[in-house]
């Protein structure tokens, strides 16, 4: 993900925006995980959640979180499984 070209949108002209939206994307190795959270704080999204394990959801599970201008937060997870 990280280094490559990504576009993501869903418009709906008759409804009102989505607020807090949580977009996770998946990552092959821990490695892609912190390079995404480094890309992103450099793009200027906030930190919501630095690079780690998160065993609360499960042994294993190693993410990041940014949220991006919107506010929506924005998730890269590799589940070493």
């Amino acid at each position: 993900m990280v280094g490559e070209d990504f576009s993501f949108s869903l418009i709906d002209d008759e409804r009102p925006l989505t607020e807090h939206v949580h977009l996770a994307f998946p990552a092959q190795d821990d490695a892609t995980v912190r390079a995404f959270h480094t890309a992103a704080l450099a793009a200027g999204y906030e930190d919501h959640g630095g690079p780690g394990e998160r065993a609360v959801y499960h042994p294993g599970y190693y993410g990041a979180f940014v949220l991006d201008p919107d506010g929506h937060n924005v998730e890269v997870v590799n589940h070493n499984r």
